[in-house]
């Protein structure tokens, strides 16, 4: 559920106390001594179809094990628009300016509590990557196969705007590389 094991404000241990909200019973991390709530709401992740010259860029990041590529992601800053958050995310992780953006869709990832907010962005400039990504891939539009998950239901719907029927990833080959 939470990392959340103690009250941020006084703190005493947490328990997951049942209240009334919104007309019906809700379960949540609440602090018995001062009433502190941990409502555990999701966290919007940005995320881009990098087109690059025609091509769509996917990068893999230094953390993942095995050689998977995905969309360029990164978290909102406070006191920014999700258009202004992709634009920085794509200039910090690959050095490309965005020359247009444009919104793909809003798609939930309950497994990581995220809300994504996928945009199209036409980007140009050198490619230099920062130290989070290792490498990255260029494919044509309709060589791209979608994972069945996160940013791949994003790059999906992307896909089928451009005339081009998406193909997914098989299930064995998901777990191979360990995508959800």
């Amino acid at each position: 559920m939470s990392a959340f094991r103690f009250c941020p404000s006084c703190a005493t241990p947490l328990s997951l106390i049942a209240k009334e909200e919104d007309g019906g019973l809700t379960e949540r991390l609440r602090c018995v001594a001062c009433d502190w709530t941990h409502w555990n709401n999701p966290t919007p992740v940005l995320a881009a179809i990098v087109q690059y010259r025609g091509q769509i860029l996917l990068a893999r990041n230094a953390a993942w094990t095995g050689r998977r590529f995905a969309l360029i992601t990164g978290f909102m800053e406070a006191g920014e628009s999700p258009e202004d958050g992709i634009r920085r995310e794509i200039a910090e992780e690959t050095h490309l300016q965005t020359e247009s953006l444009s919104l793909v869709g809003v798609y939930d990832f309950q497994r990581m509590n995220q809300v994504i907010i996928a945009y199209h962005a036409v980007a140009d400039g050198d490619i230099a990557l920062s130290p989070e990504l290792v490498e990255y891939k260029l494919y044509r539009p309709e060589d791209v196969i979608c994972w069945p998950a996160g940013t791949g239901y994003a790059m999906a719907d992307w896909q089928r705007t451009q005339g081009i029927e998406p193909r997914f990833m098989e299930w064995a080959e998901r777990e191979k590389l360990n995508l959800d």
